[in-house]
């Protein structure tokens, strides 16, 4: 289990609209809601866990999962999915993994990065950066399209 620390104002803007704005004047229904959608976003990017259970707690900005799924990557996506969404601050790991492997490293994205800057810096190669963008898919769609403040997997070096 593990904490990990995301810019609140950076990530998806899910909270903000449908069922989860329509729940704002009720604490706990807006904070189910919420979940709700993080659950649906995670189910969108066809990210799988058994018995996954995502909780939000908007006084905090925390979001809380737990599940199994069959690998770390998986685990990483599911916690990236969590985490970078507008709104949420910090993510509680409660997830097992069924066949454990070595854990990615996560980088933070500033200005001015691209994909072939971070791998140069974690690879010592700018054309590595197909292994980053492959690691983040589904979440990213095109290899020119990160933002500042958004958190990547950077897989180990193999």
């Amino acid at each position: 289990m593990g904490v990990l620390s995301f810019i609140r104002e950076a990530g998806e803007k899910l909270f903000g609209t449908g069922e989860a704005k329509a729940a704002a004047g009720d604490p706990g229904e807006a904070n189910r809601k919420a979940a709700q959608a993080i659950t649906d976003y995670i189910a969108a990017m066809k990210l799988g866990a058994e018995n996954l259970d995502v909780a939000y707690d908007g006084a905090s900005e925390t979001v809380t999962v737990s599940g199994t799924v069959a690998d770390q990557a998986t685990r990483e996506k599911i916690l990236l999915c969590c985490g970078n969404v507008a709104g949420v601050q910090q993510v509680v790991d409660r997830m097992t993994v069924k066949n454990p492997q070595p854990e990615a490293k996560y980088h933070t994205v500033v200005k001015g990065d691209t994909l072939s800057k971070i791998a140069r810096a974690q690879y010592g190669d700018a054309n590595a950066y197909m292994r980053i963008f492959d690691a983040n898919k589904p979440m990213l769609k095109d290899p020119d399209r990160i933002y500042p403040g958004q958190v990547l997997r950077i897989p180990p070096a193999s």
